[in-house]
């Protein structure tokens, strides 16, 4: 892998992190146009994900520090509640991640995974689709039961080619909650599963050398930078509750990929 490939990959991965696009599936469409051959190299793709990660700690840093400052208190507050909501909604990826990284690693590694990846993003279409057109009645706050069905949301997206902004963004406004807040919940959710998965994966000696410090370093930056910019557009997007734009997108993107695999 060259710096440009790094770059271009570190761009596509930091602009659809957070945009409902599938940031897994978009990876490996990118990857397959680039001919970029990783699969036996988890460095890249870790470095590719801990620069996301930074980048949503930076815009959200504000609500990040409060969250801090609440948690050591001595009395269970709203700091601590939300805390644990975050928990909450975190225990179907761990399930997910123990049971299934095997096969879901196999399955990026399959010959029909542009396939995989179009039908996902026709699920992922439909999902933004009627979150868009459903009006549910709107609640305060996000509850832990929500915040379950959630993390149910996130662990289905585990799917290459389901989008995890997506399909946690849509489920959390089918359940009634608050556009801004549950566009914050969900980018704040998945900061601890890809720092846990980044040290267990480190830990365990299987990140692997392969791709040379100025690439890797060069993806990071080019990752960094664009899901700060992403990140912010998308809360903003949310907000304004256009997600129907990213909906025809994913249907297009779908169709384009099933394609792509039928007649190569």
């Amino acid at each position: 892998m060259d710096t440009l490939q790094a770059i271009l990959l570190g761009i596509v991965q930091g602009i659809t992190e957070f945009l409902p696009v599938s940031s897994s599936g978009h990876l490996q469409i990118a990857k397959e146009l680039l001919g970029v051959e990783l699969e036996e190299n988890l460095t890249f793709d870790v470095v590719l994900h801990a620069a996301t990660v930074l980048s949503t700690i930076v815009v959200l840093r504000s609500e990040v520090w409060r969250l801090l400052g609440g948690l050591f208190s001595r009395r269970f507050n709203e700091e601590q509640a939300y805390v644990l909501k975050l928990v909450v909604s975190m225990i179907p990826i761990g399930i997910v991640g123990l049971l299934l990284k095997d096969q879901l690693n196999a399955l990026l590694e399959a010959p029909c995974i542009l396939a995989v990846v179009g039908a996902m993003l026709l699920l992922t279409a439909a999902l933004l689709a009627f979150a868009y057109y459903a009006k549910p009645r709107q609640k305060e706050t996000i509850s832990y039961r929500d915040a379950f069905v959630i993390g149910l949301a996130q662990a289905c997206a585990a799917m290459p080619g389901l989008s995890r902004s997506g399909s946690t963004i849509a489920t959390g406004l089918l359940l009634g909650n608050k556009k801004t807040a549950v566009a914050q919940f969900s980018f704040l959710m998945v900061l601890a599963p890809i720092l846990g998965e980044t040290l267990l994966e480190a830990a365990s000696g299987e990140l692997t050398a392969g791709v040379a410090a100025g690439p890797l370093v060069a993806g990071f930056a080019a990752s960094f930078l664009t899901g700060c910019l992403a990140c912010r557009f998308m809360l903003e997007i949310v907000k304004r509750g256009r997600l129907i734009w990213f909906a025809a997108y994913c249907a297009a993107a779908g169709i384009v990929s099933i394609a792509s695999y039928l007649i190569r």
